[in-house]
């Protein structure tokens, strides 16, 4: 675990008074201050909590929690409270403890401190001490659960992901950067195991993990064809490893006779060359073996393709033959014969409709042709014919002169008497114009308003 100058720690850290009560033993009775008590319970468990992140584990132990929190040589005394109560919570379990919950196998490949300390442990509590033994571990259990989750993203973004077994060697070189120590590799796969998302098992005194696949719930157990998959992909690695290392000891072989060559020491030269020919006949032979195992590698998965492809297919006709389940050919053609019916009927009434729309149409085209030939008429002479001139009288005077004294109608109100009114009329007699002497009147309800 880090030390504390390698720790962001609170601002709290620095003042000698509340250290100094941080780092006092709890009293035997919380109930004596409460508030004391659960502040000082809160401020180590918060402070641990940093600690495991910060350095990637999800294990503590009393001994080393008393090395990292030492301030001023001086050691914290109510750190084994702390974890008794944390693992009566629930917050934190002990190691043996969270490995035996998995329901497989875990004392085969866990590791290896599970079988000591759970006694000591138990002898411990036995004797009714209250002292937490310095090495026993715990599991943070919020910790461990993020970092079996942060493993497994991990490995599907990763080259190993379309392999379902990988070797646990593979997996300490894959997640060496987000785990800091093999224990706390082994505690997260613990809980992927539980999780039911691994399944971590011994082969030939090696131990392998199988993770679960995408399109899965749960991993699968570890069948003998993921074990000779495993062992084909072993030997494909080992074979490729080899043929590389011949392919550079030829080159090597090559280079060789031709320094030796340039030196004028040509039977040496030749005996080199004679080493490179028997390196590239071993190299051509391993490498025949494996493209043999690349194409079995190739055949098994697309047998598991066409396996695959076959669940679906059956799935299909199942989900078919369901979907069909109401269905028969006499229903279809008692649909299909309603449908044809409808869609006559429909094109009868659309026919009515269309009849109508097209006497309609006939009738406009019919007013369309009278108005073009209206248009193509020759344009009527819309003047009035010439008047007669007005003759005139003996003094010269024509009719517009005659009838200029007209136009001076006069636009003064009304209120005038009778004889001015018939003066007016006679006035107006046109017995001077050589026609028929006729005099013009107003209308009589003018004259009426007058009076």
């Amino acid at each position: 675990m880090p030390t504390t100058s390698e720790m962001n720690l609170p601002p709290e850290w620095e003042d000698d008074e509340r250290m100094n009560f941080m780092f006092s033993e709890f009293k035997e009775n919380r109930d004596v201050n409460t508030t004391d008590w659960d502040s000082k319970m809160d401020f180590w468990t918060a402070l641990m909590f940093r600690s495991c992140r910060q350095c990637g584990s999800v294990l503590v132990n009393l001994q080393d929690l008393n090395r990292t929190f030492q301030r001023k040589e001086k050691t914290p005394l109510g750190l084994s409270t702390v974890l008794q109560t944390m693992a009566r919570c629930g917050t934190i379990q002990r190691e043996s403890e969270f490995a035996a919950s998995v329901d497989c196998g875990w004392v085969s490949w866990s590791v290896g401190m599970l079988l000591v300390k759970p006694l000591k442990w138990t002898f411990s509590t036995l004797l009714g001490s209250k002292r937490v033994p310095l090495e026993e571990s715990f599991v943070v259990v919020d910790l461990v659960k993020e970092k079996a989750a942060e493993l497994l993203k991990v490995y599907q973004s990763s080259e190993f992901s379309s392999c379902s077994i990988v070797s646990f060697q593979e997996l300490c070189t894959l997640f060496s950067d987000i785990c800091a120590d093999e224990s706390t590799l082994c505690m997260a796969l613990l809980q992927l195991q539980k999780d039911k998302q691994v399944i971590v098992s011994l082969h030939e005194g090696e131990k392998i993990v199988k993770f679960c696949q995408p399109g899965q719930e749960r991993v699968s157990p570890v069948s003998d064809v993921d074990v000779g998959i495993y062992q084909l992909q072993h030997s494909e690695k080992l074979l490729g490893e080899r043929v590389q290392k011949l392919s550079l000891e030829a080159d090597r072989c090559k280079e060789e006779a031709r320094i030796l060559l340039r030196e004028g020491k040509k039977s040496q030269a030749l005996r080199c060359l004679r080493s490179r020919k028997r390196v590239e006949k071993r190299a051509d032979s391993l490498f025949a073996k494996l493209e043999t195992i690349r194409g079995i590698l190739d055949r098994i998965a697309q047998s598991q393709t066409d396996k695959m492809v076959m669940q679906a297919y059956q799935a299909g006709v199942a989900a078919l033959r369901l979907s069909l389940k109401d269905v028969s050919v006499e229903r279809a053609e008692s649909l299909v014969d309603q449908i044809q019916e409808l869609c006559d009927t429909q094109d009868e009434v659309n026919q009515t409709i269309s009849s109508g729309v097209t006497a309609a149409d006939e009738d406009m085209d019919e007013l369309e042709k009278e108005l073009k030939a209206l248009l193509d008429e020759p344009e009527a002479d819309v003047n009035p014919p010439d008047l007669p001139a007005f003759p005139t009288d003996g003094r010269g005077l024509s009719g517009e002169q005659i009838l200029s004294p007209l136009s001076a109608v006069p636009h003064s109100h009304l209120n005038t008497t009778t004889d001015v009114l018939e003066e007016e009329l006679n006035r107006l007699t046109l017995s001077e114009t050589g026609f028929p002497q006729r005099r013009v009147t107003l209308p009589e309800k003018r004259l009426e308003a007058a009076q």
